[in-house]
């Protein structure tokens, strides 16, 4: 998922659409696999034709000169053990350490320093400006792979990812590896806990709704969305009061505004009428990677443990 401050602040306030170092799973973490732990694929199988957001895209050949414009896409693939074909990546992905940073942004694209790179293929998760046809009047095949809105989704774009870079069999693997991962995680969570939780976006203060990914995440574990009562939901990223949340005394608090904002259970405290609530005096508060919180890729495992470790320690508080 795009980072909070970027993919999902941005699609929070422009297009209310949710946008990713978190804990590993107890098996081998998918967000751990890069290119240089896979078997370099062959140019079997190509031409490829996937169905992505902008249609039917055919791929003539093995893309070796990838660009990614989106710090989701770029995570998936390198966790597909695509990473030696990646050549740039936008000035946001900042996972794994190896991706090739540029200053090409995903936010403004820019055509030309894009045909710069000679991309055999570029991935993105918005179509600004019509970047889409842009690129594709100068024969770059584009997929457009949209911040996910529930968890099928993402499998598909892993296996999409796979499928047009020639790592079918691997993003095949991580694709399953993850769904059994976090249903493991979800079938362990306490039975009829009744727990509460706030999750929240930035300091303003914006929440996610039940009916968000991100919420869909938390309704694996039992758990129930304070802001699904907000006065006004706003496509799902409702901006709270400190008197609505003081008033619905969340027993759970999850900050996915620590690296941005430096949140804490202290800060927290500090402010009007929240010195009191359940989560703060029964150290209920979750520090969050932005990063990995608003992203829809291969560490949502990361997220998924993260939430059940906290729901486990509230129901036997």
């Amino acid at each position: 998922m795009r980072p909070v401050r970027s993919a999902l602040a941005g699609a929070l306030l422009a297009t209310l659409t949710l946008a990713g170092c978190g804990q590993t799973s107890p098996a081998t973490s998918p967000s751990t696999t890069s290119a240089s732990a896979a078997t370099t694929p062959s140019a079997v199988g190509f031409p490829v034709t996937v169905e992505a957001g902008n249609g039917s895209v055919t791929i003539e050949a093995r893309p070796e000169r990838i660009v990614s414009l989106a710090p989701t896409a770029t995570e998936s693939l390198f966790a597909i053990g695509a990473g030696s074909q990646v050549i740039a990546v936008d000035d946001q992905s900042n996972h794994p350490a190896e991706a090739p940073k540029s200053e090409l942004s995903g936010f403004k694209p820019n055509v030309e320093a894009i045909i710069a790179q000679k991309p055999d293929l570029v991935v993105l998760s918005d179509d600004i400006d019509g970047i889409v046809a842009a690129l594709g009047k100068v024969g770059v095949p584009v997929l457009l792979e949209p911040a996910a809105t529930k968890l099928d989704e993402t499998y598909d774009q892993i296996t999409d990812l796979g499928a047009a870079t020639g790592n079918g069999e691997r993003a095949t693997e991580l694709a399953a590896q993850m769904r059994k991962q976090i249903d493991e995680l979800a079938a362990a969570a306490p039975k009829d806990a009744k727990l509460t939780y706030y999750h929240e976006l930035d300091v303003t203060p914006y929440a996610a709704t039940s009916a968000t990914f991100i919420g869909q995440i938390y309704g694996l574990f039992g758990l129930t969305n304070i802001a699904d009562k907000a006065p006004d939901a706003a496509g799902g990223y409702p901006k709270l009061s400190a008197e609505f949340v003081a008033q619905a005394d969340p027993d759970l608090v999850f900050l996915a505004d620590t690296k941005c904002c430096g949140q804490s259970k202290d800060t927290l405290a500090k402010r009007p009428g929240w010195s009191k609530l359940s989560a703060i005096k029964n150290d209920q508060v979750v520090l969050l990677d932005d990063d990995i919180a608003s992203r829809w890729g291969p560490r949502v495992v990361d997220l998924a443990k993260q939430v059940g470790e906290a729901v486990q320690k509230a129901a036997a508080s």
